[in-house]
């Protein structure tokens, strides 16, 4: 069993995480923190194998709490859970070793691939031993792939990133609704080129539906949703 500390300044958001983790076999939410006080505090009380960290905090922020941890020798694993979103504090998170990153809001299939992803590497990495260059670049590319192909996508063709298709699948995974080539682009981070290119392919495996709208002009707008039951 995976045990959990969620931490989030919001109670509300707090809760419906755990309840979200509680839906995931294998793991367990031993215990929340609001504060990065009180994080450091919970873990210092017990072990725990994960985080699931937001970064604004009354006190300190996420990445505060991450170098803290280090300092103090934990070597508990992070998962950044929070609405920001700028380059350079996704680029901090990953230099201080937080093994990703999940932007709100999401559901709960957003967090479900993730955990689901982590739990794949603890397994790999849980059998030791020694491992051959295709091995670790599977433990390396475990917490982006993994979460494409729990999914259910097929292996992705020469050329395809299976981290460039997870930023499509989570672009329309948090999303409300459908969404256009240029909005997924611009959630995902990426030119719409590029993301017109994933979304066929996706569409093609069946992983996203494609639906129509008509504007004033006449002409259609293609409309993007993940299938993929949640």
């Amino acid at each position: 069993m995976i045990d959990v500390l969620v931490v989030d300044d919001d109670i509300r958001v707090a809760e419906i995480n755990t309840a979200y983790v509680a839906k995931v076999a294998g793991f367990r939410v031993v215990a929340q923190a609001h504060s990065a006080a009180e994080a450091l505090g919970r873990i210092s009380e017990r072990t725990i194998d994960l985080i699931l960290l937001d970064h604004h905090l009354p006190d300190e922020n996420g990445l505060v709490v991450v170098r803290e941890l280090r300092r103090l020798g934990h070597q508990t694993d992070v998962i950044m859970v929070t609405a920001a979103r700028d380059v350079a504090t996704v680029q901090a998170a990953m230099r201080l070793g937080a093994l990703q990153y999940l932007v709100k809001p999401f559901n709960f299939a957003g967090m479900r691939a993730k955990l689901e992803a982590y739990a794949a590497l603890r397994r790999t990495l849980d059998r030791g031993g020694e491992a051959e260059q295709s091995e670790v670049d599977r433990m390396f590319g475990a917490l982006s792939a993994a979460a494409l192909s729990s999914a259910g996508a097929p292996p992705l063709p020469k050329g395809h990133s299976p981290a460039t298709a997870a930023l499509v699948r989570q672009a329309l995974m948090n999303a409300d609704g459908p969404l256009s080539a240029q909005e997924i682009a611009e959630n995902a981070g990426m030119s719409r080129q590029t993301a017109q290119r994933y979304l066929k392919l996706l569409e093609r495996a069946g992983r996203v539906r494609l639906t129509l709208r008509y504007g004033e002009t006449g002409r259609p707008e293609h409309r993007y949703t993940w299938a993929a039951s949640t």
